[in-house]
């Protein structure tokens, strides 16, 4: 433990998370607030759990190094959702050195991931001819239909089927391009790291605006078994795993989205068959 700062005002990590969001509450959005009060909870767990730190007042860099490789384990986060809670982090913690919370300048010791020119989004699959050539398809003929949607989220996110699955209509945040992804067993929509695997997943404005053109003209108005609103809709409601596997299995075949069809079906009988 160091050595604690007498100009210090002892203050426990809940304590500083409710006067940044009272502080916060005033300057930004609602959804944005509501992102920062999720991505801090988790590190205020820590600091009440495996970080054992009772006071803020004697936190060091080497604590918030070990919450980063904790919280990347614990929510097994892609580098782009990393990013987003180290940010949001540093941001938290600067506002504690203005309330005597935490050492001077210590948000400047919080390392964050750096990304690529693809900026915010995963898409590993897609550096591959092929994934290339089918959302090609999918843009130009079936636009910001079911299919498009499941396959751009799937791709761009890195996200699980069972992930998307659980979106409801209200996790989807356009303007500030990001979803929220949370565990709700009760209601037949869990994940598989359960309450670990909650986040905020990054959206690039490109994939915002084909999820937006689909929920305003693709999107059935209906509710699942629960009353929720989902994001990815069928006629019947919110579509099973199997569906939304299915609908990949579909899309991803090469004789619906390349030139020549591996096996060697006319591309007039591949049109015709058009899901």
């Amino acid at each position: 433990m160091s050595k604690q700062n007498r100009n210090l005002t002892p203050t426990t990590a809940e304590e500083a998370l409710d006067l940044y969001l009272r502080e916060r509450s005033t300057d930004v959005t609602g959804s944005t607030l509501q992102a920062h009060e999720y991505r801090l909870n988790h590190f205020v767990r820590w600091c009440d759990g495996e970080g054992d730190v009772e006071n803020v007042n004697n936190l060091t860099g080497r604590d918030l190094h070990r919450y980063k490789l904790w919280r990347k384990e614990d929510g097994d986060l892609n580098k782009v959702s990393l990013k987003s809670q180290m940010d949001t982090l540093r941001v938290f913690i600067r506002f504690c050195e203005t309330v005597d919370a935490v050492e001077s300048d210590l948000h400047s010791k919080i390392i964050s991931p750096t990304l690529g020119d693809g900026t915010g989004q995963r898409d590993v699959k897609l550096d591959s001819e092929e994934a290339e050539v089918l959302l090609d398809y999918l843009e130009r003929f079936e636009y910001a239909s079911f299919s498009h949607t499941v396959v751009l989220l799937l791709w761009r996110t890195g996200m699980r089927i069972g992930s998307i699955r659980s979106l409801d209509l209200s996790d989807f945040h356009p303007d500030d391009q990001y979803l929220s992804v949370r565990h709700q067993p009760d209601t037949d929509t869990p994940l598989k790291n359960k309450g670990n695997g909650e986040r905020y997943v990054a959206l690039t404005t490109a994939v915002c605006t084909v999820v937006e053109d689909y929920v305003d003209v693709h999107r059935h108005d209906v509710t699942d078994e629960y009353g929720r609103d989902p994001l990815l809709t069928t006629k019947h409601g919110r579509p099973t795993n199997n569906t939304l596997r299915q609908t990949v299995y579909r899309r991803t075949r090469p004789c619906r989205s390349q030139r020549d069809c591996p096996h060697r079906k006319e591309r007039e009988r591949r049109v015709r068959s058009h899901y």
